[in-house]
C-alpha cells in the first residue's frame, strides 16, 4: 500500500454496532454528538468493552474557541490526541499553534506511513484513513534549535512574565516592576537583557542612588538580587531569548495558498531543561495575541486554536496576581476569536478558575499506583460530569489512542461523557528528517524577517554614552543657581536628547501595559 492510499471504513450497515443495534445507554450518548454543522471528528464511542462506529465522537468547529484540555498519564497518546486535533484544525482553515516539547510534532507536515496497527483503527473507528501531510511553520526560541527564531524584547515581555522566568519572590517581582516603570518613564528602551542589567546597575551606582530613591519601594538589596539573577540567567546561554527582530504573533493566523490552517510548530527540545522559560514565553505569546486582536464575539470557526502544552509549569508556584492574570487572559481571549487547550497529565494541575473556563475535555488514562495518584484520580473524576461510566474504573483501564471525552454541544450545553477511541491522524507519527526540517526553516519567507539578530541603540548603549560624557561635563558652580538634580541631568543629557529624537513624543511617556505587564510594539 502506498503513502497516500486510503483504507477503506467498514461499510457493512448491519454489522455488530451499527447505529439501530446501539445499546440504550450508548444511543443516548451518541445522540449528544450528533451535531448539524461544521465539526471534528474525534473517534468512535465505546461502551461495555467494544468500540461502537457508528456511535461517532465529535466536537462542533465554532465551539473551539471556548478552550479545552487534553490530559493524560505519559504515553497516553495525548502527543497523537494534539496531532489529531490540529490536522482537522487545519483542513478546515484554521491556523494552529502546537508546542512541540518533545521533538515528535514536526511529522505533521509530512503524509503518514500506513501500517497494520493503523489500518486496524481506521476500520475500527469508520475512518477514511489518508496519508496527508499539513501546511507547517518551524519556529525555535531565540534560535536554539530548528526553527525561525521567536524573540521578544524584554520591554515588551513585562516585569511580570520577567521575574517568573527568573524565579523572583513576590517583593523582588514588584522591584522589578519599579524599575521597569522607570526605563518606561525615562523612554530607556528594553530591547535585550544587558539594557536591563545596565539599567539596574546604574539605578544601584552612587550616580543612580537617588534615582533609586525616586523610583519608590526599591531597596539596593532586591536591586542586588534581580541583578545577580539577570547575570546569572544570561550565563546559562538564555539571553537569545530576549532582542530583535522581535516576533509579530500575527503570523500565527496565516492560512496557506490552498485555504489550509497553518500550523505553527514551536520546537522545544534544546530548551526542555528550562521549562519555566518556555511555558512563561508561551504565555507571552498568548498575552501578545490578547493585546493586538479585535474583539469579535462568537464567530463559526476560531481564528486560531493555541495548545500550551506543560501547562502545569505555568502553574507551579505563581502568585495569586499571576494566576489571576491568566484566568482573565484566558476568559477574555475567547471573545477575540482564540481557543487555548491546556495540556498536562491532570486536571488538578490546573486551577479551579482556569478549569471552570475549559470546556472542551479530552481525558487519557491515568495510574494509579500510589496513594497520590488514587487521590489524583478520584479528583479528576470529580472534574466531569455525571455520567452513565464508572470513571474511576474506566480512566484506568483505557488503552493508549482512547479517552473519555465531554465538549461543548452547538447550543454551548455540555455534552454525555463519551469513552471514545480516537481516530489515527493523518500525518507522520514523529519526526521529520533534521535536513527537512532545516530546509522547510530555511526557505520559509520569515527567515529573512527574524533569522539575523539586530542590536540596536538601546538603553544600554544610552547609559554607556552619557558615562562617556561625563568626564567632559564641566561643573557650573553658580551659587545663586539651585544645583541640578540627578533626574533633571538625566533628562538634560544628550542621551535623553537624542532618545527624544528617536521616538519622538514617547520620550517621558510610560508605556501602556496589559494585564501581565506586557507592553504593545511599536510596529
Amino acid at each position: 500500500m502506498s503513502d497516500s492510499e486510503t483504507v477503506p471504513a467498514a461499510a457493512n450497515p448491519d454489522a455488530p454496532g451499527s447505529a439501530h443495534a446501539l445499546p440504550q445507554e450508548a444511543l443516548k450518548i451518541a445522540a449528544g454528538y450528533q451535531f448539524t454543522g461544521p465539526a471534528l471528528d474525534l473517534g468512535a464511542l465505546l461502551w461495555d468493552g467494544r468500540c461502537l462506529p457508528d456511535a461517532q465522537v465529535r466536537i462542533p468547529l465554532p465551539m473551539l474557541n471556548r478552550h479545552g484540555l487534553v490530559a493524560g498519564a505519559t504515553g497516553t497518546g495525548k502527543t497523537k490526541t494534539l496531532q489529531l486535533i490540529a490536522e482537522q484544525l487545519s483542513a478546515q482553515g484554521v491556523p494552529v499553534f502546537l508546542a512541540d516539547i518533545k521533538g515528535d510534532v514536526s511529522g505533521i507536515s509530512a503524509p503518514g506511513r500506513p501500517n497494520d496497527k493503523i489500518r486496524s483503527r481506521a476500520a475500527e473507528v469508520h475512518q477514511r484513513w489518508t496519508a496527508n501531510g499539513f501546511p507547517a511553520q518551524f519556529y525555535a526560541l531565540g534560535g536554539i534549535g530548528h526553527g525561525i527564531p521567536l524573540r521578544a524584547t524584554v520591554t515588551s515581555f513585562g516585569p511580570v512574565l520577567l521575574a517568573k522566568v527568573l524565579q523572583l519572590n513576590q517583593t523582588q517581582e514588584q522591584s522589578l516592576g519599579l524599575i521597569f516603570h522607570y526605563a518606561d518613564t525615562k523612554g530607556l528602551e528594553l530591547i535585550d537583557l544587558k539594557d536591563l542589567r545596565a539599567v539596574v546597575a546604574f539605578l544601584t551606582s552612587d550616580e543612580g542612588r537617588a534615582e533609586l530613591k525616586a523610583v519608590g519601594g526599591l531597596s539596593s538589596a532586591t536591586a542586588g538580587v534581580i541583578l545577580r539573577s539577570l547575570t546569572a540567567f544570561e550565563a546559562q546561554g538564555m539571553g537569545s531569548f530576549f532582542g530583535e527582530p522581535e516576533f509579530d504573533t500575527a503570523e500565527f493566523l496565516r492560512t496557506a495558498e490552498d485555504g489550509r490552517g497553518l500550523v505553527s510548530v514551536l520546537e522545544l527540545p534544546a530548551v526542555q531543561d528550562r521549562p519555566q522559560l518556555f511555558s512563561t514565553f508561551l504565555m507571552w505569546l498568548l498575552a501578545d495575541l490578547f493585546h493586538d486582536l479585535p474583539e469579535v464575539g462568537d464567530i463559526d470557526k476560531p481564528k486560531l486554536v493555541f495548545f500550551f502544552d506543560e501547562a502545569h509549569l505555568l502553574f507551579n508556584d505563581a502568585s495569586k496576581a499571576f494566576l489571576d492574570s491568566i484566568t482573565r487572559t484566558v476568559r477574555l481571549i475567547r471573545s477575540k476569536g482564540v481557543g487555548v487547550f491546556f495540556v498536562t497529565q491532570t486536571p488538578k494541575d490546573v486551577p479551579g478558575d482556569v478549569l471552570a473556563q475549559l470546556g472542551n475535555r479530552v481525558q487519557h488514562a491515568l495510574r494509579a499506583f500510589t496513594p497520590d495518584d488514587q487521590k489524583a484520580l478520584k479528583a479528576t473524576v470529580r472534574t466531569f460530569p455525571d455520567s452513565a461510566y464508572d470513571l474511576e474504573e474506566l480512566l484506568t483501564e483505557l488503552g493508549t489512542g482512547e479517552a473519555v471525552v465531554t465538549v461543548l454541544s452547538e447550543k454551548g450545553a455540555p455534552t454525555p461523557v463519551a469513552a471514545t477511541r480516537l481516530r489515527a491522524p493523518e500525518s507522520l507519527m514523529g519526526p521529520i528528517e533534521p535536513a527537512a526540517l532545516d530546509r522547510a526553516v530555511t526557505s520559509s519567507p520569515l527567515f529573512g524577517r527574524y533569522a539575523q539578530a539586530v542590536d540596536r541603540e538601546s538603553a544600554y548603549e544610552k547609559l554607556e554614552q552619557r558615562a562617556a560624557e561625563r568626564p567632559a561635563a564641566k561643573p557650573a558652580p553658580a551659587p545663586e543657581r539651585p544645583r541640578e538634580s540627578v533626574v533633571e541631568q538625566v533628562v538634560g543629557s544628550g542621551v535623553f536628547k537624542s532618545l527624544a529624537r528617536s521616538i519622538g513624543t514617547q520620550i517621558g511617556r510610560e508605556i501602556t501595559r496589559s494585564i501581565f505587564g506586557t507592553a504593545r510594539r511599536r510596529r
